[in-house]
């Protein structure tokens, strides 16, 4: 326990950014690391506790209070040491993770919890700083060869994993560089993506091979890939050549809002405008980016994909940005005693709505309204929750002007064609089939192929794809050496 009276002694310390004015005339990350200093003195605040909520509220199970405390010691390099032993990317989720461990800390009970998000991003920069983070290559070789089918979280943390235990592994990205969601669908403000570019040169030298713009089976319909080269490869061809295959690809099916109208100049899916501007950022010349520039900007849907469309439309200089969530606007605190240590609904302000918009919440689009086949006015309808049902109140209805509307509802499952080429069965959400048991787990009903990350899950948190991968990882071992020293 780094100090008995830490949590009373020292309130919260809160992430600095940079001011509003000067971060919207960039793309480049604005949030202020804790310096050492700060980051100690936010470690005193944690309590050991008997039972560490936050162990089981972060998915990886981080041993927070540990390195917490190895902090406060100013041990650093046991701090990264601890916290690398179950997370491969702290980087990663030090910057655009939600903190559902925050959420089960025991101070959140009636207080501001620990901020260990902060304290684990503080850890990571010093040891990347410190050059602590070194290559782990193996000291035997088994052998045996692993193809991972996307680089997004999972397929990098499975990569890593099998590359630690000895086989030789080759990861296979359709698009033109390695990250997958995190790379073209994260904007760079919440997350540069030279973050992902030196965890690939780590890799590379544990012996990763990566081969970008190559597409495992056929282009999906709906598929909006970067940059795709002409080469293709054939599951038949994935399965002679390697030993086991590990499907690791994003949840890329986006919900659809199928209105009148819907087919009008100016209506997209966020994952039609955000890439571009990774894109041009990493830069690539593109010959029509999809901009906001003078646009009244309406953004369906009010979760994070919806928020990084803002502060996208915000930085091209939208005229005005609007955001919708068709559930009525929820607490702006929870009832904790109801719902501690589980993630609580509750409203929730993003660093891109601070830097300018307009949220509606129950309401819902009736409507695109154009002209000559380009988008002018959403119509809208206002909602209202009647014995836990949403139903429309009557005479609500508006019509709003627009000239871009991006729809951020999020995404239903994988595309599906990798897992048909596959013949792998899905569940009822078109999910790859595979559960979690301990032996077995995450291996589908083809043999030798296995899932991880979103592709087997469903769209959920950079760090439960993380979870995914090392778990998977362990998983493909013990189908190759029939035993595994792999941590789940």
């Amino acid at each position: 326990m780094s100090k008995i009276t830490g949590f009373l002694d020292q309130p919260r310390i809160k992430d600095k950014y940079a001011p509003v004015d000067a971060r919207l005339k960039h793309y480049q990350e604005f949030m202020l690391p804790l310096d050492p200093v700060a980051a100690q003195k936010q470690a005193t605040r944690c309590m050991d506790c008997g039972i560490p909520f936050c162990n089981n509220g972060c998915p990886v199970n981080n041993i927070i209070p540990d390195f917490n405390n190895l902090v406060f010691e100013d041990d650093w390099l046991a701090a990264i040491e601890t916290l690398h032993s179950t997370n491969n990317f702290p980087e990663f989720t030090g910057r655009i993770c939600p903190a559902p461990c925050e959420a089960a800390c025991t101070l959140n009970i009636n207080d501001d919890p620990v901020g260990i998000k902060s304290i684990e991003l503080a850890i990571i920069e010093r040891a990347w700083q410190e050059g602590w983070v070194r290559p782990q290559p193996p000291e035997h070789k088994t052998g045996k060869r692993v193809a991972v089918v996307g680089s997004g979280p999972a397929g990098l943390a499975t990569a890593q994993q099998l590359a630690r235990a000895g086989h030789d592994v080759t990861v296979f990205e359709k698009n033109d560089r390695v990250g997958g969601l995190m790379r073209y669908g994260i904007p760079d403000f919440k997350m540069e993506k030279s973050h992902i570019d030196r965890r690939v040169a780590q890799m590379e030298a544990e012996g990763v091979v990566f081969r970008t713009g190559v597409l495992v089976g056929a282009m999906p319909e709906g598929s909006r890939v970067t940059n795709l080269s002409k080469k293709t490869v054939s599951p038949e061809e994935l399965r002679a050549e390697f030993d086991a295959v590990v499907l690791s690809g994003g949840a890329e099916q986006p919900r659809d809002l199928p209105v009148p109208g819907r087919e009008l100049d100016g209506v997209h899916f966020a994952m039609e405008f955000l890439p571009g501007q990774n894109r041009v950022n990493a830069g690539d010349k593109l010959k029509k980016q999809l901009r906001a520039d003078g646009k009244h900007v309406i953004v369906i849907g009010g979760g994070d994909t919806g928020s990084d469309c803002v502060g996208t439309s915000n930085r091209h200089g939208a005229v005005s940005v609007t955001q919708y969530e068709v559930m009525p606007q929820p607490p702006e605190q929870e009832n904790k005693p109801l719902v501690w240590p589980y993630w609580p609904m509750k409203l929730r302000t993003s660093t891109s709505h601070e830097e300018g918009a307009v949220r509606e919440f129950a309401i819902a689009t009736k409507e695109f309204i154009g002209k000559g086949g380009k988008l002018t006015g959403v119509k809208t309808v206002r909602m209202e929750m009647v014995e836990g049902k949403l139903q429309e109140v009557a005479g609500s209805e508006e019509t709003h002007p627009a000239d871009l509307v991006l729809l951020a509802m999020g995404f239903v499952s994988p595309l599906g064609s990798v897992l048909d080429a596959f013949g792998v069965s899905k569940d009822a959400r078109g999910n790859a089939q595979a559960g979690t048991d301990e032996r077995g787990g995450y291996a589908t009903d083809v043999p030798g192929v296995f899932a991880a990350g979103d592709m087997r899950r469903g769209q959920s948190l950079v760090v439960w794809a993380i979870r995914e991968g090392r778990q998977a990882a362990r998983a493909v071992d013990e189908f190759l050496m029939g035993t595994s020293v792999l941590p789940r």
